[in-house]
Protein backbone atom coordinates (compact mmCIF):
# COMPACT_ATOMS: atom_id res chain seq x y z
CA UNK A 1 0.00 0.00 0.00
CA UNK A 2 1.58 3.31 -1.05
CA UNK A 3 1.71 6.48 1.01
CA UNK A 4 -1.04 8.14 -1.04
CA UNK A 5 -3.52 5.44 -0.07
CA UNK A 6 -2.45 5.59 3.57
CA UNK A 7 -2.88 9.35 3.66
CA UNK A 8 -6.43 9.03 2.37
CA UNK A 9 -7.16 6.82 5.36
CA UNK A 10 -5.69 9.19 7.91
CA UNK A 11 -6.45 12.73 6.76
CA UNK A 12 -7.58 15.15 9.43
CA UNK A 13 -9.24 18.33 8.19
CA UNK A 14 -8.94 21.45 10.34
CA UNK A 15 -10.60 24.73 9.45
CA UNK A 16 -8.41 27.80 9.91
CA UNK A 17 -10.24 31.00 9.03
CA UNK A 18 -11.67 30.50 5.57
CA UNK A 19 -9.15 27.82 4.61
CA UNK A 20 -8.68 24.20 5.48
CA UNK A 21 -5.46 22.53 6.56
CA UNK A 22 -4.93 18.84 5.95
CA UNK A 23 -2.92 16.62 8.26
CA UNK A 24 -1.67 13.07 8.12
CA UNK A 25 -2.57 11.57 11.49
CA UNK A 26 -0.89 8.63 13.18
CA UNK A 27 -2.27 6.96 16.30
CA UNK A 28 0.03 5.54 18.99
CA UNK A 29 -1.78 3.35 21.54
CA UNK A 30 -0.94 1.43 24.68
CA UNK A 31 -3.04 -1.23 26.39
CA UNK A 32 -2.51 -3.33 29.50
CA UNK A 33 -4.60 -6.30 28.36
CA UNK A 34 -4.79 -7.94 31.83
CA UNK A 35 -3.41 -11.46 31.87
CA UNK A 36 -3.55 -12.46 28.23
CA UNK A 37 -2.41 -16.04 28.75
CA UNK A 38 -2.83 -18.99 26.44
CA UNK A 39 -4.25 -22.21 27.90
CA UNK A 40 -1.02 -24.24 27.89
CA UNK A 41 1.01 -24.85 31.05
CA UNK A 42 4.53 -23.42 30.76
CA UNK A 43 6.78 -25.34 33.12
CA UNK A 44 9.19 -22.40 33.38
CA UNK A 45 6.71 -19.85 34.74
CA UNK A 46 3.96 -19.60 37.35
CA UNK A 47 1.09 -19.77 34.87
CA UNK A 48 -0.65 -22.82 36.36
CA UNK A 49 -3.73 -20.77 37.28
CA UNK A 50 -4.23 -19.93 33.60
CA UNK A 51 -4.97 -23.44 32.36
CA UNK A 52 -8.26 -25.33 31.96
CA UNK A 53 -7.60 -27.18 35.24
CA UNK A 54 -6.19 -24.15 37.06
CA UNK A 55 -7.65 -21.66 39.50
CA UNK A 56 -9.28 -19.53 36.78
CA UNK A 57 -10.54 -22.43 34.63
CA UNK A 58 -8.87 -20.76 31.66
CA UNK A 59 -10.41 -22.73 28.81
CA UNK A 60 -9.96 -22.27 25.09
CA UNK A 61 -13.43 -20.73 24.97
CA UNK A 62 -12.51 -18.09 27.53
CA UNK A 63 -9.19 -17.46 25.79
CA UNK A 64 -10.86 -16.99 22.43
CA UNK A 65 -13.40 -14.60 23.93
CA UNK A 66 -10.53 -12.58 25.38
CA UNK A 67 -8.84 -12.41 21.97
CA UNK A 68 -12.17 -11.38 20.40
CA UNK A 69 -12.58 -8.63 22.96
CA UNK A 70 -9.05 -7.20 22.95
CA UNK A 71 -8.79 -7.24 19.15
CA UNK A 72 -12.09 -5.33 18.95
CA UNK A 73 -10.77 -2.67 21.32
CA UNK A 74 -7.51 -2.33 19.41
CA UNK A 75 -9.35 -2.00 16.11
CA UNK A 76 -11.32 1.00 17.41
CA UNK A 77 -8.76 3.13 19.26
CA UNK A 78 -8.43 6.45 17.46
CA UNK A 79 -10.79 5.39 14.68
CA UNK A 80 -13.14 8.33 15.24
CA UNK A 81 -10.36 10.53 13.89
CA UNK A 82 -8.45 8.26 11.51
CA UNK A 83 -11.12 5.73 10.44
CA UNK A 84 -8.60 2.99 11.10
CA UNK A 85 -6.81 1.21 13.94
CA UNK A 86 -3.62 2.53 15.60
CA UNK A 87 -0.37 2.55 13.63
CA UNK A 88 1.74 1.63 16.67
CA UNK A 89 0.44 -0.37 19.64
CA UNK A 90 2.31 -1.11 22.86
CA UNK A 91 1.02 -4.05 24.90
CA UNK A 92 1.70 -5.45 28.33
CA UNK A 93 0.59 -8.52 30.28
CA UNK A 94 0.93 -10.79 27.23
CA UNK A 95 2.27 -14.26 27.94
CA UNK A 96 4.21 -14.86 24.74
CA UNK A 97 4.52 -14.00 21.07
CA UNK A 98 1.80 -16.45 20.07
CA UNK A 99 -0.95 -14.62 21.97
CA UNK A 100 0.14 -11.38 20.30
CA UNK A 101 0.02 -13.14 16.92
CA UNK A 102 -3.48 -14.40 17.73
CA UNK A 103 -4.51 -10.78 18.26
CA UNK A 104 -2.83 -9.53 15.08
CA UNK A 105 -4.37 -12.24 12.90
CA UNK A 106 -7.87 -11.99 14.35
CA UNK A 107 -10.50 -10.90 11.77
CA UNK A 108 -10.80 -7.57 13.61
CA UNK A 109 -7.17 -6.76 12.78
CA UNK A 110 -6.04 -9.19 10.09
CA UNK A 111 -6.27 -6.76 7.16
CA UNK A 112 -4.18 -4.14 9.01
CA UNK A 113 -1.00 -6.17 8.35
CA UNK A 114 0.64 -5.73 11.75
CA UNK A 115 4.18 -6.77 12.47
CA UNK A 116 5.25 -7.90 15.95
CA UNK A 117 8.27 -7.18 18.13
CA UNK A 118 8.42 -9.36 21.25
CA UNK A 119 11.01 -10.77 23.61
CA UNK A 120 10.45 -13.21 26.46
CA UNK A 121 11.01 -11.49 29.81
CA UNK A 122 12.22 -13.26 32.97
CA UNK A 123 9.06 -12.18 34.84
CA UNK A 124 8.04 -14.89 37.30
CA UNK A 125 4.44 -14.88 36.08
CA UNK A 126 5.60 -15.14 32.49
CA UNK A 127 4.09 -11.85 31.29
CA UNK A 128 5.85 -9.68 28.74
CA UNK A 129 5.57 -6.45 26.77
CA UNK A 130 5.29 -6.27 22.99
CA UNK A 131 4.89 -3.86 20.09
CA UNK A 132 2.53 -4.11 17.13
CA UNK A 133 3.21 -1.89 14.11
CA UNK A 134 1.62 -1.43 10.71
CA UNK A 135 4.15 -2.62 8.19
CA UNK A 136 3.05 -0.04 5.60
CA UNK A 137 3.71 2.80 8.03
CA UNK A 138 6.68 1.81 10.20
CA UNK A 139 9.90 0.01 9.28
CA UNK A 140 11.80 -1.32 12.33
CA UNK A 141 15.56 -0.95 12.03
CA UNK A 142 16.59 -1.95 15.56
CA UNK A 143 15.08 -3.63 18.60
CA UNK A 144 16.40 -4.60 22.01
CA UNK A 145 15.12 -5.86 25.33
CA UNK A 146 16.68 -4.11 28.33
CA UNK A 147 16.76 -6.07 31.56
CA UNK A 148 15.67 -4.45 34.81
CA UNK A 149 17.73 -5.97 37.62
CA UNK A 150 15.88 -5.88 40.93
CA UNK A 151 16.75 -7.49 44.24
CA UNK A 152 14.76 -8.46 47.29
CA UNK A 153 16.23 -8.66 50.75
CA UNK A 154 19.33 -10.84 51.13
CA UNK A 155 20.34 -10.03 47.54
CA UNK A 156 17.73 -12.39 46.07
CA UNK A 157 16.74 -11.51 42.48
CA UNK A 158 13.23 -10.21 41.91
CA UNK A 159 12.41 -11.08 38.32
CA UNK A 160 10.30 -8.59 36.38
CA UNK A 161 9.55 -7.32 32.88
CA UNK A 162 12.18 -6.05 30.45
CA UNK A 163 11.87 -2.67 28.76
CA UNK A 164 11.42 -3.06 25.02
CA UNK A 165 13.08 -0.55 22.68
CA UNK A 166 12.19 -0.46 18.99
CA UNK A 167 13.76 1.99 16.57
CA UNK A 168 12.69 2.55 13.00
CA UNK A 169 11.34 4.78 10.27
CA UNK A 170 7.82 6.19 10.57
CA UNK A 171 6.84 7.60 7.19
CA UNK A 172 10.43 8.62 6.54
CA UNK A 173 11.19 9.90 10.04
CA UNK A 174 13.47 8.25 12.58
CA UNK A 175 11.49 7.31 15.69
CA UNK A 176 12.07 5.19 18.79
CA UNK A 177 9.41 3.53 20.94
CA UNK A 178 9.96 2.19 24.45
CA UNK A 179 7.35 -0.17 25.91
CA UNK A 180 7.23 -0.47 29.71
CA UNK A 181 5.51 -2.42 32.45
CA UNK A 182 7.10 -1.21 35.65
CA UNK A 183 7.02 -3.18 38.94
CA UNK A 184 3.67 -3.30 40.71
CA UNK A 185 2.64 -1.80 44.04
CA UNK A 186 2.37 -5.22 45.62
CA UNK A 187 3.29 -4.94 49.29
CA UNK A 188 2.29 -1.27 49.35
CA UNK A 189 3.23 1.84 47.38
CA UNK A 190 5.99 2.96 49.75
CA UNK A 191 7.62 -0.43 50.12
CA UNK A 192 7.59 -1.09 46.36
CA UNK A 193 8.61 2.44 45.30
CA UNK A 194 12.37 1.71 45.00
CA UNK A 195 11.64 -0.82 42.25
CA UNK A 196 9.77 1.76 40.17
CA UNK A 197 12.54 4.26 40.77
CA UNK A 198 14.96 1.66 39.41
CA UNK A 199 12.70 1.22 36.37
CA UNK A 200 12.66 4.97 35.81
CA UNK A 201 16.45 5.10 36.04
CA UNK A 202 16.74 2.35 33.43
CA UNK A 203 14.36 4.29 31.19
CA UNK A 204 16.47 7.40 31.71
CA UNK A 205 19.63 5.53 30.69
CA UNK A 206 17.91 4.25 27.55
CA UNK A 207 16.73 7.74 26.64
CA UNK A 208 20.20 9.20 27.19
CA UNK A 209 21.82 6.45 25.13
CA UNK A 210 19.43 6.94 22.21
CA UNK A 211 19.89 10.70 22.18
CA UNK A 212 23.67 10.66 22.74
CA UNK A 213 24.52 10.82 19.04
CA UNK A 214 21.43 12.77 17.97
CA UNK A 215 19.96 15.19 20.48
CA UNK A 216 16.97 15.83 18.22
CA UNK A 217 15.87 12.21 17.90
CA UNK A 218 12.19 11.57 18.64
CA UNK A 219 11.56 9.02 21.40
CA UNK A 220 8.15 7.98 22.75
CA UNK A 221 8.08 5.97 25.97
CA UNK A 222 4.79 4.32 26.89
CA UNK A 223 3.47 1.79 29.34
CA UNK A 224 1.84 0.81 32.59
CA UNK A 225 4.19 2.52 35.01
CA UNK A 226 2.31 1.62 38.22
CA UNK A 227 2.91 5.23 39.21
CA UNK A 228 0.89 8.35 38.49
CA UNK A 229 2.28 11.24 36.40
CA UNK A 230 3.09 13.29 39.52
CA UNK A 231 4.96 10.56 41.40
CA UNK A 232 8.66 10.64 42.24
CA UNK A 233 9.74 8.24 39.48
CA UNK A 234 8.32 10.54 36.81
CA UNK A 235 8.84 14.02 38.24
CA UNK A 236 12.17 13.58 40.01
CA UNK A 237 13.97 10.73 38.24
CA UNK A 238 12.83 11.26 34.66
CA UNK A 239 11.94 14.93 35.22
CA UNK A 240 8.86 14.80 33.04
CA UNK A 241 6.87 17.99 32.53
CA UNK A 242 3.13 18.35 32.04
CA UNK A 243 3.44 21.87 30.63
CA UNK A 244 4.76 22.85 27.23
CA UNK A 245 7.68 25.05 28.20
CA UNK A 246 10.90 26.06 26.50
CA UNK A 247 12.96 24.02 28.94
CA UNK A 248 10.82 20.88 28.66
CA UNK A 249 12.93 17.84 27.81
CA UNK A 250 10.38 15.09 28.41
CA UNK A 251 6.73 16.03 27.97
CA UNK A 252 4.04 13.96 29.67
CA UNK A 253 0.59 14.79 28.22
CA UNK A 254 -1.05 12.48 30.77
CA UNK A 255 -0.16 14.79 33.67
CA UNK A 256 -2.78 17.36 32.71
CA UNK A 257 -5.40 14.61 32.43
CA UNK A 258 -4.44 13.27 35.84
CA UNK A 259 -4.72 16.70 37.45
CA UNK A 260 -8.26 16.89 36.08
CA UNK A 261 -9.13 13.67 37.90
CA UNK A 262 -9.00 11.38 34.87
CA UNK A 263 -7.75 7.82 35.34
CA UNK A 264 -7.12 4.62 33.40
CA UNK A 265 -7.77 2.22 36.31
CA UNK A 266 -9.45 2.29 39.70
CA UNK A 267 -8.51 0.61 42.96
CA UNK A 268 -10.49 0.91 46.17
CA UNK A 269 -12.49 3.82 44.75
CA UNK A 270 -9.37 5.77 43.84
CA UNK A 271 -8.54 6.50 40.23
CA UNK A 272 -4.99 6.23 38.95
CA UNK A 273 -3.39 7.08 35.63
CA UNK A 274 -0.65 4.48 35.50
CA UNK A 275 -0.92 4.11 31.70
CA UNK A 276 1.11 6.90 30.20
CA UNK A 277 3.13 8.36 27.35
CA UNK A 278 6.07 10.70 27.69
CA UNK A 279 8.32 11.82 24.88
CA UNK A 280 11.19 14.04 23.82
CA UNK A 281 10.45 17.70 23.21
CA UNK A 282 11.12 17.60 19.47
CA UNK A 283 7.60 16.27 19.04
CA UNK A 284 6.27 19.56 20.44
CA UNK A 285 7.92 21.61 17.70
CA UNK A 286 6.17 22.67 14.52
CA UNK A 287 8.61 21.68 11.78
CA UNK A 288 7.62 21.42 8.15
CA UNK A 289 7.25 17.84 6.88
CA UNK A 290 7.73 16.36 10.34
CA UNK A 291 5.34 14.78 12.79
CA UNK A 292 4.40 16.56 16.00
CA UNK A 293 2.24 15.76 18.98
CA UNK A 294 -1.42 16.76 18.74
CA UNK A 295 -3.27 15.34 21.75
CA UNK A 296 -3.60 12.32 24.05
CA UNK A 297 -6.53 10.63 25.72
CA UNK A 298 -8.07 7.59 27.36
CA UNK A 299 -10.20 5.26 25.27
CA UNK A 300 -13.28 4.31 27.24
CA UNK A 301 -16.32 3.48 25.10
CA UNK A 302 -19.42 2.40 26.99
CA UNK A 303 -18.78 -1.31 26.51
CA UNK A 304 -15.47 -1.07 28.40
CA UNK A 305 -17.14 0.37 31.50
CA UNK A 306 -18.97 -1.53 34.25
CA UNK A 307 -22.54 -0.17 33.96
CA UNK A 308 -23.84 -0.76 37.48
CA UNK A 309 -23.18 -2.26 40.89
CA UNK A 310 -20.29 -1.91 43.32
CA UNK A 311 -17.77 -1.33 40.53
CA UNK A 312 -19.89 1.02 38.41
CA UNK A 313 -17.65 3.17 36.23
CA UNK A 314 -14.62 0.87 36.62
CA UNK A 315 -13.02 -0.86 33.62
CA UNK A 316 -14.95 -4.02 32.72
CA UNK A 317 -12.36 -6.70 33.44
CA UNK A 318 -12.10 -10.42 32.74
CA UNK A 319 -12.11 -11.38 36.42
CA UNK A 320 -13.43 -9.55 39.48
CA UNK A 321 -12.86 -10.78 43.04
CA UNK A 322 -11.66 -14.08 41.57
CA UNK A 323 -14.80 -14.70 39.52
CA UNK A 324 -14.95 -14.80 35.74
CA UNK A 325 -16.90 -11.82 34.38
CA UNK A 326 -16.06 -12.13 30.68
CA UNK A 327 -14.94 -8.54 30.29
CA UNK A 328 -11.91 -6.92 28.71
CA UNK A 329 -9.22 -5.59 31.08
CA UNK A 330 -8.79 -3.83 34.41
CA UNK A 331 -7.21 -0.91 32.54
CA UNK A 332 -8.55 1.45 29.90
CA UNK A 333 -6.26 1.86 26.87
CA UNK A 334 -4.55 5.18 26.23
CA UNK A 335 -3.62 6.84 22.96
CA UNK A 336 -1.88 9.83 21.44
CA UNK A 337 -2.00 11.36 17.98
CA UNK A 338 0.91 12.55 15.84
CA UNK A 339 0.06 14.93 13.01
CA UNK A 340 1.90 16.35 10.02
CA UNK A 341 0.52 19.02 7.73
CA UNK A 342 0.15 18.00 4.10
CA UNK A 343 0.83 20.65 1.51
CA UNK A 344 -0.45 20.26 -2.03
Amino acid sequence: MGHKVIYLLTFLMVCVGQSQKRYVTRTIAFYNVENLFDTANDSLTFDDDWTPEGKYRWTMGRYQKKIDHISKVLSEIGAEVTQTSPDIIGLCEVENKQVVADLATHPNLRNKNYGIVHFDSPDERGIDVALLYKKEVFLPTSFASHRLLLYKEAEERDYTRDQLVVGGILDGEQMYFIVNHWPSRSGGETRSRPHRIAAAKLNRRILDSLSKHNSEVNIISMGDLNDDPVDYSLKQVLKTDGKRQAQTQLFNPMEQLYRKGVGSLAYRDQWHLFDQFFFTSGLLQVVENRYRFWKAGIFRPRYLVVPHGKYKGYPFRSFATGNYTGGYSDHFPVYMFLIKEVRD
